[in-house]
């Protein structure tokens, strides 16, 4: 009976696959003990040194200490982004991204190995020295940066409210070194500011995405819409925008975008692999909107602008922005800190990738900085109507126009100074209105064909 079962195809071909089955797992078992073998066979290198260093360096080094420093200096070499956060530094970074900590207030990176400031956060110690983007750090209290982490630099700038850190940097059309002073204050990351630039025309700045971002948004728009001159016209600030919270950014995109994506990450795991889309409902109105960048603007800030762009739903003014397109992971380490880690790219809605490559503006428009020398008014020279003898004198503002003007929150408005000393802004503006003139003349246009 049972020679004759086995004489079945069926039963034979199902033992065959058994029988494969107890190989493969055999030989899988197998090739895991190989690589598992190989592997510590590398990591032999590692003991050995470390054995080494105990026996022999000149100074005794804590054990633990030599192995953390380890793993700063493996991480540290994957890219500028990824790092190990030792306890501390991971509290710190759970408390920045709340809103607050102490330091002089500058985003920085790593670039071509030298520490590179990506921007100063704005009305903080470090923007109030003179800090700009691009700016490279070579000391830091007299101590060269060359060789240092991005962490233990971070930890350098970073100290108690009150006292003086001095960085060197070196900047581009300056001939030698400069020593720049700051002393160290509590940050507050006010992320959201917004002011009126004319009536009709608001102006909303976001210098950092954290977890009130979006709500702080809301309100910015909320409040520039609910003024008694309907809103004509936008300018959205993202320069010398350092970034932050991925999230923040996708909820940022989704207050002026009646769905679609608004940004893609790609990574070697497919739970990095994510669409992250806006949904139907926005905040601000429809409204034209310019997106302001510079080289300082990056990571989150990035994606917000791309997005807006990719939609066309503003154009992008300024200079090419920074160019980070990566996205890091924080990963808790049982109790020990955690792992920074960059795990995936991302894309725009068009699927382009902005690593290393940043976004270029629809409008490229240099900043040119203020003359230091206050140029005296010219008296206007013009002579009209109203100068002519016996001209007929133009008529009352009317008693309800005088009301409106009485009740302005002149807080709201940006002065008059401000804007003078900025002439990205300027230009935003003057094409905000151009934009009332020429978008009823091209209807027109239209209905006629």
């Amino acid at each position: 009976m049972r020679l004759n079962s086995l004489k079945n195809p069926l039963i034979v071909a199902l033992a065959a696959v058994v029988f494969t089955l107890v190989l493969f797992q055999a030989s899988g078992r197998s090739d895991a003990r190989t690589n598992d073998d190989e592997r510590y066979r590398r990591l032999q290198i590692l003991t050995e040194v470390l054995a080494e260093i105990e026996k022999k360096y000149v100074e005794v080094k804590p054990e633990e200490e030599l192995i953390i420093e380890a793993v700063k200096g493996m991480a540290a070499s994957l890219d500028p982004h990824s790092s190990y956060l030792t306890p501390e530094e991971y509290r710190d970074l759970q408390i920045e991204t709340r809103g607050q900590f102490s330091g002089v207030g500058i985003e920085i990176t790593m670039r071509d190995g030298v520490l590179t400031v990506v921007s100063p956060i704005e009305d903080t110690p470090a923007y109030k020295a003179g800090m700009k983007a691009g700016d490279r750090i070579i000391k830091i209290d007299g101590k060269l940066t060359k060789g240092m982490s991005l962490m233990d630099a971070v930890k350098a700038i970073r100290g108690p409210k009150g006292t003086k850190v001095v960085l060197t940097i070196m900047r581009e059309g300056l001939g030698e070194l400069k020593d720049i002073p700051i002393i160290r204050d509590t940050i507050p990351l006010r992320s959201v500011r917004f002011n009126l630039l004319e009536d009709g025309y608001g102006y909303i700045r976001i210098s950092h995405f954290q977890e009130q971002t979006t709500r702080d948004l809301i309100r910015a728009l909320e409040t520039l819409q609910g003024q008694k001159v309907p809103l004509k016209g936008l300018v959205l600030d993202l320069r010398n925008d350092p970034g932050g919270l991925l999230q923040e950014s996708v909820s940022v995109a989704d207050q002026f975008l009646h769905g679609g994506v608004v940004v893609t990450t790609k990574g070697r795991l497919p739970n990095q692999n994510m669409s992250f889309t806006a949904t139907r409902h926005t905040t601000a109105g429809d409204y034209p909107i310019i997106c302001l960048v510079n080289n300082g603007t990056a990571s989150a800030s990035e994606i917000v602008a791309s997005a807006l762009q990719d939609h066309k739903r503003a154009m992008i003014l300024g200079t090419r922005t920074f160019g980070k397109g990566s996205v890091q992971t924080i990963i808790p380490l049982r109790g020990k800190g955690a792992l920074r880690l960059t795990t995936a790219r991302y894309y725009t809605p068009a699927g382009r990738a902005i690593q290393a490559k940043g976004i270029e503006p629809d409008l490229v428009v240099p900043f040119v900085p203020p003359p230091k020398k206050k140029l005296k008014k010219k008296k206007d020279q013009a002579i009209r109507e109203r100068d002519l003898k016996g001209a007929i004198a133009p008529e009352q503002q009317d008693k309800d126009e005088k009301r409106r003007n009485q009740k302005k929150d002149k807080k709201l408005y940006m002065t008059a100074e401000r804007l003078a000393r900025d002439n990205q802004l300027r230009r935003a503006l003057d094409l905000l209105k151009a934009w009332q003139v020429f978008a009823p003349m091209a209807k027109q246009a239209a209905a006629k064909r």
